[in-house]
């Protein structure tokens, strides 16, 4: 039981930790460059801005003139054709079920709503990618020739896909990268294999034994077995 506890400790200690959807494309070694003092200098037009969120990281493109082109989960372009709804700021509702949904759109806000609050970092995949960094003017251009409605996943098509994707020519996230690592030393731990069991005798003795139940009890722990 002890071994279990601390299984359990030890992998949402690694959740935590390493900020789950945080992009970080430093090696371990690399440090962030002390800040600068006095205000930092306006973004320009094609600059890749970064917005630290509480377990994620917004990204979008500036195309100058105080507005921000940025990937976002909205569920409101199903439901309504009203423009000038749509353009409303987006609530986490909003988002949420444009997750579900696994609709977004590309759209154009201003700075200060896209930053929501938050500090704004800017270029900071330049130092970390190993494509070159297109010219401004080009990335605001495939920044602008994406705006609209597009299909959303919340690993494979998100706002850090886009970024890249307008910047240095290809999509790449490295929230997704993270997120696959953690899941991939969660499986490959064998301590998987009884949490999951026990969960599953404790779901039959609450109700009882039915495929819905048995199934998933030798399923799920054989399934990490054979993958650990």
């Amino acid at each position: 039981m002890l071994q279990l506890l601390t299984f359990l400790v030890e992998k949402l200690s690694l959740l935590s930790s390493l900020k789950l959807f945080e992009s970080s494309w430093l090696d371990g070694e690399d440090q962030e460059p002390p800040a600068q003092r006095g205000p930092p200098p306006p973004p320009r037009r094609g600059d890749l801005l970064e917005v630290p969120r509480t377990i994620f990281t917004h990204f979008g493109i500036y195309l100058g003139d105080n507005k921000v082109a940025h990937l976002i989960p909205d569920i409101l372009p199903v439901l309504t054709n009203d423009k000038k709804l749509i353009s409303s700021v987006i609530t986490n509702k909003r988002l949420i079920l444009g997750c579900l949904y696994k609709c977004a759109t590309v759209r154009v806000d201003t700075l200060e709503d896209f930053a929501y609050g938050s500090n704004i970092l800017v270029n900071r995949m330049d130092k970390m990618m190993k494509a070159q960094a297109f010219p401004n003017e080009d990335v605001a251009q495939r920044a602008e020739k994406q705006i609209g409605g597009i299909p959303y996943s919340l690993l494979w098509n998100n706002c850090e896909h886009f970024v890249t994707y307008c910047r240095y020519g290809h999509a790449a996230s490295r929230q997704t990268e993270k997120f696959c690592e953690c899941l991939k030393s969660i499986i490959r731990d064998q301590r998987s294999v009884i949490v999951t069991g026990l969960l599953g005798i404790i779901s039959m003795v609450c109700f009882g034994m039915a495929a819905s139940t048995t199934l998933p009890t030798i399923l799920i722990p054989f399934t990490l077995w054979m993958a650990g």
